[in-house]
């Protein structure tokens, strides 16, 4: 069957996709404009899975809570300009929101429900619209039975979505506004110190293990004994505690306090327990190996200059 102008022009307006690929796409379909959509639809996935090798660093992270649970996810896109596409912003509001309804593993996100498809389709098919690589890097949710779970996002966009999203689960029956009017500042707290661990238990024993074993080498270039040299140790150790375990850190809201006192003044000021949980911090991009683009030498190598 012959392929009219008419016809790529109408499969143009249909698609969005370029001339030539409509051209073929009406080739492989003998003309059957129904089939060559569908054909350009294949093409526009296959086109988003070459994309999948491609860094992505940039993109947003999503924040949604309901009172004693929220959620946290991170979406990942190539370049700070997709993070601003209201598309894009749309789509990470909305897993975000998805995820309060999981276990809040990654799994459970990918496969939940958004818009009538599981959460990793939708993603495909903005890779396929906005066309570049997108990836929902990291998800959690964190819950109390009685309490409030506070959220916070710094670098914000638009509500919910910036570049560090934080969660922070306070147990209470005492005043919800209270606590949550807490839960926020230790949340941006967080956001602004980054702390390892909520105590001195949850820390990776590895990492203290390392520290230890600085601090002893440290100790032992002093050349004192040895029972002097455990106790140098041992202080050091306490301190590094006071800088990496949220409880034990200087409150940034009112540094005389440590975390833990704040959390123990609110609890007196209501004549209730009020218990810190758990916290969860996301910031965009962390340990992910950004690709250094040579652009000059890219445009060299596509016009064989």
């Amino acid at each position: 069957m012959s392929i009219t102008a008419a016809m790529v022009k109408e499969l143009r307006e249909k698609s969005g996709a370029g001339m030539m690929d409509c051209k073929t796409a009406l080739t492989e379909s003998g003309g059957d404009m129904e089939a060559a959509v569908d054909w350009l639809r294949t093409k526009g996935l296959a086109k988003a899975a070459k994309k999948a090798g491609r860094v992505a660093a940039e993109g947003l992270v999503g924040v949604a809570a309901d009172g004693a649970k929220a959620a946290v996810i991170e979406l990942n896109s190539e370049t700070d300009f997709v993070a601003r596409n209201e598309g894009f912003q749309d789509l990470v509001a909305n897993v975000a929101k998805v995820a309060l309804g999981t276990d809040g593993s990654i799994e459970a996100v990918n496969a939940a429900d958004l818009g009538g498809k599981p959460v990793t389709d939708a993603v495909t098919d903005a890779i396929a619209t906005i066309g570049e690589n997108m990836g929902l890097r990291r998800t959690a949710v964190l819950s109390v039975n009685d309490g409030v779970v506070a959220s916070y996002i710094h670098g914000a966009v638009k509500d919910g979505l910036g570049k560090i999203g934080v969660l922070v689960g306070l147990e209470s029956s005492g005043d919800k506004d209270k606590v949550g009017a807490l839960g926020r500042q230790i949340a941006m707290h967080v956001a602004a110190t980054s702390p390892l661990a909520l105590n001195t238990d949850e820390l990776d024993p590895a990492v203290v293990d390392r520290e230890r074993q600085v601090f002893v080498e440290q100790a032992r270039e002093s050349g004192k004994p040895e029972n002097i040299i455990e106790k140098m140790v041992e202080g050091r150790l306490r301190k590094f505690y006071e800088e990496v375990t949220l409880v034990k850190q200087a409150f940034v809201i009112n540094p005389d306090n440590t975390v833990e006192q704040a959390v123990e003044a609110l609890a007196k000021e209501l004549g209730t327990e009020v218990k810190l949980t758990g916290f969860v911090r996301f910031a965009l991009g962390e340990g992910i190996e950004k690709e250094e683009q040579d652009f000059a030498a890219e445009v060299a190598a596509a016009t064989g200059q």
